[in-house]
């Protein structure tokens, strides 16, 4: 599903961003990005939506390689894509319902599709009663279940992960990784990237560990470590 073969971002600035990257992923995988702050796991999620554009090297997506992507093509490129943010990024101006529709909307689907696949979505991640709220008054773990339901709400083949659990408690922490197993055991391929070492090592997958835009890790991480 995923293809890196030598990719490199360099900036304007002069900053590298990513050095050498070299590594696959297969289309029904759950893998962890982790490294310290600025290692280059944003980076490397925004080279995967084409927010980015790698420097040197090929980038190869669902069959689909990026660097020889029209702009005219990018929007299809990030349908196919479902994204989780730290933050959430939530409208608090719209309920839940209106939050999680938004892509299906932007995409052109007629109501009554995206009323049954907002619906859905909100039962696969234990909200469905609370639709017609406003997400502000839904407590941090329900906010990023929102934000989950809006990212898988397209049936995306693949979720990104950006710092899901950063603002969250251990507790919260595993229910929101069991949701991630969960899309990710019906063949949908889970990429999260997180500074969290403990949680990663609970989870007991592949783990990519960076350090200065470069791969220094490639497997599981020893649980007992």
């Amino acid at each position: 599903m995923i293809s890196f073969t030598q990719v490199s971002k360099r900036y304007p600035s002069g900053h590298e961003a990513l050095s050498g990257l070299t590594f696959e992923m297969d289309s029904s995988e759950m893998l962890f990005l982790t490294g310290h702050s600025g290692a280059g796991k944003s980076t490397l999620l925004k080279l995967i939506m084409l927010m980015e554009r790698a420097s040197t090297g090929q980038v190869v997506v669902g069959g689909r390689n990026l660097n020889r992507m029209r702009q005219s093509q990018i929007a299809f490129h990030r349908r196919q894509i479902g994204v989780v943010f730290q933050n959430h990024q939530l409208l608090f101006d719209r309920t839940v319902f209106d939050n999680v529709a938004l892509p299906l909307q932007v995409a052109g689907y007629h109501s009554r599709e995206v009323g049954r696949r907002v619906r859905a979505a909100l039962d696969k991640v234990g909200l469905l009663d609370k639709e017609k709220q406003n997400p502000i008054v839904l407590s941090g773990g329900e906010q990023q279940r929102v934000g989950i339901a809006r990212a898988v709400v397209n049936k995306p083949a693949l979720l990104l992960a950006d710092e899901p659990t950063g603002n969250l408690d251990p507790i919260l922490s595993d229910e929101i990784m069991h949701l991630f197993e969960q899309f990710n055991s019906v063949g949908v391929g889970v990429m999260i990237a997180s500074h969290d070492v403990s949680l990663i090592k609970s989870m007991q997958k592949r783990v990519l560990t960076l350090a200065n835009g470069s791969l220094i890790y490639d497997g599981v991480l020893p649980a007992n470590a």
